[in-house]
């Protein structure tokens, strides 16, 4: 349900829209929710949310930055306790805890499910301005108001046990099974808290450059955004089969997708009737979260996904394409003519023996499986989250 206001939506005091009782459904990514679909369909995933659950070191997850960290407050990295209550009024939610803490890898991260908190690398505040930092704290909101904390929680907490159980085979492999999974989805809600990013920053130049420092580090002036953009473009749509299968490969394990595929993803978005409408005021109210359906958020999914095939030019996915739009159109002419073939044979004074339909012969589309290889992809410092 979307819903109109009757005025003209309240804008704080840098004129950026305040989304009043947004809901996270109005910014999250479909590929976000179908992921925890496919999630929850791992064998086994549901009794490890019902252990982990009781199992997951939220309090000690918070001591250990209270007693290792900077806590952002008035006294403290007061600039981003500002920008903090910024982002909180513009998406209408509570102010979490926030943390910074020292890491030379630019990063951040919401944690916690009763109490979510956030921690900002130390090098990560560095790397940016104050509107790329407030991109980054709406990120982190979005991911406290769409919940994904509990799973951020789980998936930290199992990749300890892996390393306390990988050396029990069985344990291993079911557990490793369900950590693939949720990296799969990880990297999916990464795009819906870069929605929320915008919308609580409303300036998509800034969202931008961070995507471009991620991938370059501070050097802006030595990137054009336009040659940056032109990157996905060619990432997306050049290269062979081989070259699908091996950003599959380089995506296995990582938990964030890459900066130039976040930054083209953010940019269509923010060029869409979807951002602009909710900057008018129209979206979903969290009041009414009680009524959306998983059926509803199954199709808005499938459409997502159907319009992306359609739109993508990855030799991959233009292959799977064509192979099924070839087996769709050899099935649509066996049909057809199946067809004329009974309505012949039902006409008047036609041959009951008539055998003259061009049934086509059965056929099969076949196809290779590709096996991994056994390493790692390329390595790298992890992207801001």
């Amino acid at each position: 349900m979307t819903e109109s206001p009757d005025t003209e939506p309240a804008v704080d005091q840098d004129g950026r829209v305040v989304l009043t009782g947004i809901s996270s459904r109005a910014f999250e990514h479909p590929a976000d929710r179908a992921a925890l679909t496919a999630l929850r369909a791992v064998p086994g995933f549901d009794q490890v949310i019902r252990v982990a659950s009781g199992m997951l070191r939220e309090r000690q997850y918070r001591l250990v930055h209270l007693s290792s960290s900077v806590r952002v407050d008035e006294r403290q990295f007061s600039r981003l306790h500002e920008l903090l209550g910024e982002v909180v009024t513009v998406l209408d939610t509570e102010r979490p805890e926030l943390y910074v803490y020292n890491d030379p890898f630019p990063n951040a991260i919401t944690l916690g499910v009763d109490r979510p908190f956030v921690a900002m690398s130390s090098s990560l505040y560095d790397l940016l301005d104050d509107d790329e930092r407030r991109f980054v704290l709406g990120h982190e909101v979005g991911h406290a108001l769409s919940g994904h904390a509990l799973y951020q929680s789980m998936l930290l907490h199992l990749l300890n046990l892996i390393g306390s159980l990988g050396w029990i085979p069985a344990s291993g492999l079911a557990l490793r099974a369900i950590v693939a999974a949720l990296r799969e989805w990880q990297r999916k809600a990464e795009l819906s808290g870069d929605r929320a990013g915008l919308l609580a920053t409303q300036d998509p130049a800034a969202a931008l450059r961070l995507h471009m420092k991620t991938a370059g580090g501070a050097h802006l002036d030595q990137i054009d955004a336009d040659a940056f953009l032109a990157q996905a473009a060619e990432y997306e749509s050049t290269g062979d089969l081989r070259d699908g299968v091996l950003k599959l490969l380089n995506t296995e394990r990582t938990t964030h997708p890459f900066a130039v595929v976040r930054a083209a993803e953010l940019r269509r978005w923010s060029e869409s009737e979807e951002y602009a409408a909710i900057l008018r005021g129209q979206y979903p109210r969290r009041g009414d979260d009680h009524t959306a359906t998983f059926g509803e958020n199954a199709r808005e999914a499938a459409r997502s996904y159907k319009q992306r095939i359609d739109e993508s030019t990855d030799p991959l996915i233009t292959t799977v394409r064509n192979v099924g739009a070839n087996v769709g159109t050899g099935f649509a002419s066996a049909a057809d003519s199946i067809a004329d073939w009974f309505a012949r044979r039902a006409r008047p004074g036609t041959d009951q023996q008539d055998t003259g339909g061009d049934v086509p012969a059965d056929g099969a589309a076949g196809g290779t499986g590709t096996q991994p290889p056994d390493n790692e992809p390329p390595a790298g410092p992890p992207p801001a989250s």
